[in-house]
């Protein structure tokens, strides 16, 4: 057991990645409490209006979609440290400013809105430079490990936010947990600045005069020639725009389907919160590119039981399905991220990444107002197994055209237990 938690959390012996998964825990936490509080200010500010929510959801990631790929070409030209610094600065503003305007009484459905969009715009210039600064801390051995650390601690968060978030604005109201979360955000501001920028693995970078020529268009190029890397988005796109909207569904489904309060609506997140990290951790253990069987296999059982969550009719029923459920939707989507990120060369690794962070967050405002309409006209519950049947025909239409390309053979066997398994050609 030691040997495994040692092999576990392996990247955590590197400083510069430790100060960096500090740093993002502390500012996760308090961005979930944050999440979570802004949904249900925007429901009593709204009536209880799951289009509003949708609204919120498609402002908060349109920054996402139109600015994204601009930020994965800086992360190739500039400095990745600076850069987060930068991002997590603006956050951190952004926060304290809302926090102030939510305790003072002042706040308008206009002024969530207004927030939204601006922390996309951070969120959109933040995240491809995070996953693509990720191999700058620990270097492309251990990069593997990271990124499911990184998942780990994202959906740590998500438990811990989440819960305590419900708790909190029961007994205190949305503004305190305004107020921790701008506060939580200067934690990797304080941790970056702390770094060690000689300890940085850089040494695959191109030098600055060919950085300097980095295009986006080159990046769009350079995937359009790699169907390795884009068959894992193409799903993911599809995945992420039908039936990766929990926050927005979640709370619809709590508030009119089950006439819970914000404490039952934690508990929702929190379960599909514990089964992603489950998830993340069944992947640290990953010391090579997962195959695209791997990937497609995990999308196929991610859509299944999402199906499953909105035709459940008992609450109980709803959290047991959300704990496979999240560890199906992170298994997932780490071992696509994985699959890109390990064979991406490092001069493409930002706009690539912000292409992966594109597909991954910026469909969001596609599917959010829609889906938020389904779930106002037809119910919360509808708008989650639609979601998740789009989400499994794209897998199963994947896995289908994957097969047929490699010509291998999928089969199952029924001892020692059911699974199924892929026959590569010539091999029965």
């Amino acid at each position: 057991m030691q040997a495994k938690l040692s092999t576990m959390f392996q990247s955590l012996r590197v400083r510069n990645y430790r100060l960096f998964a500090t740093g993002q825990l502390i500012k996760l936490i308090g961005v979930w409490m944050m999440f979570i509080a802004q949904d249900w200010l925007v429901l009593e500010l709204s009536d209880n209006s799951a289009t509003a929510l949708g609204v919120v959801t498609a402002l908060q990631f349109t920054p996402v979609l139109l600015l994204t790929l601009l930020s994965g070409r800086l992360a190739d030209r500039y400095d990745k440290r600076m850069l987060l610094f930068v991002a997590n600065a603006f956050w951190t503003v952004l926060a304290l400013v809302m926090s102030i305007l939510v305790i003072t009484g002042l706040v308008q459905l206009w002024h969530v809105f207004a927030f939204a969009a601006l922390l996309g715009v951070a969120n959109a210039v933040e995240t491809p430079v995070r996953q693509a600064f990720v191999s700058e801390l620990v270097g492309v051995p251990l990069l593997p490990n990271a990124l499911s650390l990184n998942a780990a601690t994202f959906n740590s968060a998500r438990i811990v936010g989440p819960a305590v978030a419900g708790l909190a604005i029961a007994a205190f109201d949305v503004g305190p947990v305004f107020l921790f979360s701008a506060l939580s955000s200067i934690a990797p501001l304080v941790n970056v600045v702390r770094m060690r920028a000689a300890e940085l693995h850089r040494k695959d970078l191109p030098p600055p005069g060919q950085r300097d020529q980095a295009k986006v268009v080159d990046g769009l190029r350079y995937v359009a020639r790699r169907p390795d890397l884009l068959l894992p988005m193409v799903v993911m796109s599809v995945i992420g725009m039908s039936l990766f909207n929990f926050q927005l569904t979640l709370a619809a489904l709590a508030k009119t389907v089950f006439n819970t309060g914000a404490a039952s609506f934690g508990l929702f997140s929190t379960a599909l919160a514990v089964g992603a990290l489950v998830g993340a951790l069944a992947g640290t253990g990953r010391r090579s590119r997962p195959s695209v069987w791997l990937v497609l296999g995990a999308a196929v059982g991610c859509a299944s039981f999402g199906t499953l969550v909105g035709l459940a009719g008992a609450y109980w029923l709803v959290v047991a399905l959300l704990l496979p459920t999240g560890f199906f939707m992170v298994f997932f989507a780490q071992a696509a991220n994985q699959r890109v990120q390990l064979g991406v060369d490092a001069a493409f690794r930002g706009r690539v990444m912000a292409l992966w962070v594109l597909v991954f967050l910026g469909t969001n405002p596609v599917g959010a107002p829609l889906i938020g309409w389904v779930a106002e006209t037809f119910g919360a519950g509808a708008s989650i197994w639609i979601g998740g049947l789009i989400s499994l025909a794209a897998a199963l239409l994947a896995l289908t055209w994957q097969l047929r390309r490699s010509g291998a053979r999928l089969r199952m066997r029924m001892l020692p237990m059911p699974r199924f398994y892929v026959v590569s050609p010539g091999v029965e």
